[in-house]
């Protein structure tokens, strides 16, 4: 595809050195995608984006979001060490957990992490293990549906996150007797949202509620979270959110809603992973096994324990085969890895060129939530990640897993230690 970041000819280079299937990222592509997310927001001060470690939890992905002055928005105690290990600090660190353990809370705690609380019981809970800071914030879960342009976008009443409207007036009131002077709102109401209303229509119901607290309890409204939600578009045909408008339509909301209120120091949080990295990652694999029954299959070397998002979901990625963009798409084939399980498909009925065995498999958009979601199943391992440089040189950022990394937590004898 002319806009993929590689070339058949580098592609090829690549895979000589580095035994497929392997994740790659392009950094040219990640770091002009931030500088474009700065400009959408550049308006507000005191904007920051947290990028979402979950979608790729690797501590060169990290330098880079932090090179371009963004924060990590952690959901776990690994998230935050690797984050702490980069050079991430204090209120650079956003700590979005839920169900989370004592140790969790303690070091995003001692990291002076800004705590994003999932729930109305955990004011005590932090209270009894470390006290509540100046600074906390609060997820809120409106319940019902979640819609914008009179369809429905997602619905919140079934998701576990979060506190009512009610608790989060309560947990406020609560929360400025044990000290706490600064406060942040934040809400995830839906998932991959190519238009461009999400962000606009969020933004409005939340500076309504800040408007709203702080007039009730006169708590300090100091930031508003947006979290994620803004997508890309993995189907051929999409159109891609355009995150300049997305920034102009929350500035009108700000500026109608906030700002009359004498509330024009309220900061834009925004923090997503799937928009920052999804298009600039590919797994490649190779084609190594083909079988004609009631289908026509191509195994690759890569299975769904490299990337779970269509098998777990039913996700469509894009799909290429590297030097065979330009030919035709007349051959039907599933994609399929070797798991023993039927719903390890990278595609069904999908139409492609012809494919030979040794071609290189280009699954696209798979640079969020693609290597950070693998497993071991069926002992299968987890696979290289390489970072393609702005000056066209390939860093191993992750190697390849060996048995011996299967077998590292098992004390049994005759099992390889290295």
């Amino acid at each position: 595809m002319s806009d993929f970041f590689v070339s058949h000819e580098k592609l090829k280079e690549i895979a000589e050195k580095y035994p497929t299937p392997f994740y790659l990222y392009d950094e040219k592509g990640i770091r002009e995608n931030a500088k474009k997310v700065k400009r959408a927001f550049a308006w507000n001060p005191g904007y920051r984006e947290y990028f979402a470690v979950k979608a790729t939890p690797n501590p060169y992905i990290l330098e880079i979001m932090k090179d371009e002055g963004f924060g990590t928005d952690c959901s776990s105690l690994t998230e935050l060490m690797l984050s702490d290990a980069v050079g991430f600090h204090g209120e650079e660190i956003m700590f979005s957990s839920n169900e989370t353990p004592d140790e969790d809370f303690l070091l995003a705690h001692k990291l002076g992490a800004t705590i994003n609380l999932d729930d109305f019981t955990h004011i005590e809970i932090l209270n009894r293990l470390c006290g509540i800071p100046e600074t906390i914030s609060c997820r809120y879960n409106p319940g019902g549906v979640f819609q914008a342009s009179n369809a429905i976008m997602d619905n919140p009443g079934d998701a576990k996150y979060g506190f009512t409207r009610e608790q989060l007036f309560v947990g406020f009131r609560r929360l400025q007797q044990l000290g706490a002077k600064h406060f942040g709102i934040h809400a995830f109401l839906a998932s991959n949202t190519t238009g461009n209303e999400y962000y606009p229509v969020l933004a409005k119901q939340l500076f309504q509620l800040a408007v709203e607290l702080h007039r009730e309890t006169g708590a300090h409204i100091a930031f508003v979270n947006l979290s994620g939600g803004v997508g890309v578009p993995y189907r051929p045909g999409q159109k891609p959110a355009d995150i300049l408008r997305i920034g102009r339509e929350v500035r009108k909301v700000y500026e109608e809603v906030l700002v009359p209120e004498g509330m024009g120091d309220v900061k834009i949080f925004t923090e997503m992973g799937r928009f920052m990295m999804a298009p600039y990652g590919c797994l490649v694999a190779r084609a190594i096994r083909e079988k004609h029954i009631y289908k026509e299959y191509i195994g690759l070397d890569a299975c769904a324990a490299n990337l779970m998002r269509p098998a777990m979901y039913g996700a469509y990625h894009r799909i290429t085969v590297s030097g065979k963009e330009n030919l035709p798409c007349d051959h039907k084939y599933d994609i399929v890895g070797g798991l023993c399980e039927n719903n390890d498909k990278f595609a069904i009925d999908r139409m492609l060129p012809k494919i030979e065995m040794g071609d290189l498999i280009v699954i696209h958009d798979a640079g969020a939530h693609g290597h950070s979601m693998g497993y071991n199943y069926n002992g299968k391992l987890r696979s290289a990640e390489l970072l393609l440089k702005e000056d066209g040189s390939v860093k191993l950022i992750r190697r390849a897993e060996t048995p011996a990394d299967y077998f590292a937590t098992l004390d049994y004898p005759g099992l390889p230690k290295r």
